[in-house]
């Protein structure tokens, strides 16, 4: 388990070891404990902030032992108290500062019972057009395409989720190889069939009255949605017949 936000234990033996890191090796280390991170939600955590890797003269990302152990603060503090960015960063930098600070308190007592009250929600992470185009280094007319097939969608206020990133990241490389946007229509598809079915268990929970109740949809959501993840892969294995880590 990381233990600061710079330096410490865990992770950072690997980091010491052979000093400074791609953005590859990072990715390595922090899926043992976040197996859903991606380059290019590195990439976006480096553009708000909360993390600030060398550089080579060829302008490659360089992380330390401390990045490492930075990054996995930042994503335990999304992952187990749905704190937003901006006071995750506060919170590190105050605590880089030597000041003594404790988590934000994300719950509050109603009627003698503990409420938990995520602070902005799991949706938190947000990014506008510019982060996302810079993030998944793709321009203007590609986004355009992408979003005209519904491959990726603004929010009603119009930025994007962050995951938004991973899913441009993703098209542009599958694009590489020839696989162009209209091709992937029907993986959309797949996927909203797949949320489809994922909401129809938790909605009875989301209806609920108890706040303890609805909050716990939201875990039952994540499990449900890790264990289709996991079904889809292994079923696109199956069908290809390969192998792959």
């Amino acid at each position: 388990m990381l233990q600061s936000p710079r330096g410490g234990a865990g992770h950072g033996t690997a980091a010491r070891d052979s000093g400074l890191m791609s953005i590859g090796a990072v990715l390595n280390v922090l899926r043992g404990e976040f197996p859903e991170v991606t380059v290019s939600k590195i990439r976006f955590l480096e553009s708000e902030g909360l993390v600030e890797p060398q550089r080579t003269p060829s302008g490659y990302r360089k992380f330390s032992a401390g990045d490492v152990e930075r990054l996995g603060h930042v994503l335990r503090m999304q992952r187990d108290h749905y704190l937003p960015l901006k006071v995750i960063r506060e919170h590190l930098d105050a605590m880089e500062r030597g000041e003594a600070v404790q988590l934000p308190v994300v719950g509050r007592q109603r009627d003698g019972e503990d409420v938990l009250e995520p602070v902005e929600g799991p949706a938190a992470a947000r990014i506008g057009r510019a982060e996302l185009l810079a993030a998944a280094e793709i321009d203007e007319d590609d986004l355009k395409e992408w979003e005209s097939y519904g491959l990726v969608a603004p929010l009603e206020d119009g930025v994007y989720d962050a995951e938004a990133a991973t899913v441009a990241s993703l098209v542009a490389e599958l694009g590489r190889f020839g696989i162009e946007p209209r091709h992937l229509r029907v993986m959309k598809a797949a996927a909203d069939r797949e949320a489809g079915l994922v909401d129809q268990v938790v909605a009875p929970l989301k209806r609920h009255r108890n706040p303890q109740t609805r909050a716990h949809a939201e875990a039952r959501t994540k499990e449900l949605a890790a264990l289709t993840v996991r079904l889809h892969t292994a079923l696109v294995k199956i069908a290809l017949g390969v192998r792959l880590p």
